[in-house]
């Protein structure tokens, strides 16, 4: 008899069929009105590391992000490498929930410096100063040919063709191959690599396991090994049920909401919305409905925790 139990393997399996320790960087791109983004990740991963002409990390996003869009008009990114500070951390969630830009960088709490791989170049983004490295990146567009993609593909996700591991690969996915230009150091950890690495000189690492369950991020500090820590998300903000009628009355010429439909989306994400605007109006066409009101609403946010629970 087996000491395991089979678990089902569902959507973003490293978090929800597993526990799987990963990095936590952020990632800063330039906006197409040349503003600062940065937003938080941890599928970010090594992927050329010898015998090639270049060295190259494998950044895996939501294509509906503000980052995917930014790399794939600017082709530049910094990987910044960030401190596991209750603050900093508590930062880092904040900027990796979803939201617009704009608003989100509105209250950016970190120093940001020009980096070093082409400091005049507008398409380069700053880099925080805070961090301990930073590895500055161009997107290898031309793998795979993923030079055919264009901001404009992204709406409310691309409905392909995809790519299989550079560019757009599936309809809210991006991957991207990054070639490292530039590895920043703060001088102290940069005098450990050069010198010897002792057991004292590693830095403050936070080390995360991801979105779990719709309440807390969590991690913890390496190298002093505490237990894990929760961090709450952000709660959502409600938008205002003017915008929401706005974006429904565009999603459909036939199936439309009422007011009191349209009221349960007030704290969905605005990243989200539409998704959410085109999974009801998918249900109405099924059901023959045009007028989608407050009670289908329920039965098709049922129908949704019903599937969530035959998934587990």
């Amino acid at each position: 008899m087996s000491s395991f139990k089979d678990l089902r393997i569902v959507d973003n399996f490293y978090q929800t069929s597993a526990f799987f320790p990963m990095p936590t960087v952020s990632i800063t791109t330039v906006n197409e009105d040349g503003s600062l983004n940065a937003g938080s990740y941890s599928l970010c991963f090594p992927y050329y590391i010898a015998g090639k002409d270049c060295y190259a990390m494998l950044l895996e996003c939501r294509n509906t992000s503000n980052t995917c869009p930014n790399i794939i008009r600017t082709g530049h990114c910094a990987i910044n490498f960030i401190t596991d500070e209750r603050e900093t951390f508590r930062e880092a969630v904040r900027l990796g929930y979803p939201g617009p830009s704009a608003e989100k960088m509105a209250d950016f709490k970190w120093r940001t410096e020009p980096g070093l791989a082409d400091p005049d170049d507008p398409a380069r983004p700053p880099v925080l100063s805070d961090a301990f490295q930073v590895f500055e990146c161009t997107w290898w567009r031309e793998l795979e040919g993923a030079d055919r993609f264009r901001p404009e593909d992204i709406d409310d996700g691309y409905d392909g063709p995809y790519n299989d591991f550079n560019g757009l690969t599936s309809k809210y996915g991006a991957h991207f191959i990054l070639r490292i230009d530039k590895i920043l150091m703060k001088p102290r950890y940069y005098d450990a690599i050069v010198d010897g690495v002792k057991k004292t000189d590693f830095p403050p690492i936070p080390v995360d396991y991801g979105y779990r369950d719709s309440t807390n991020f969590w991690y913890t500090r390496f190298p002093k090994l505490t237990k894990p820590v929760a961090e709450p998300i952000p709660a959502p903000k409600e938008v205002d049920l003017a915008s929401i009628r706005f974006a429904a009355d565009r999603v459909d010429d036939e199936v439309k909401f009422t007011d009191e439909a349209l009221a349960n989306f007030v704290k969905v994400p605005r990243p989200f919305l539409k998704t959410v605007l085109n999974g009801c109006v998918a249900w109405a066409k099924e059901n023959g409905v045009t007028l989608i009101t407050d009670e289908h609403v329920k039965i098709i946010n049922d129908k949704r925790n019903q599937e969530k629970q035959q998934r587990r």
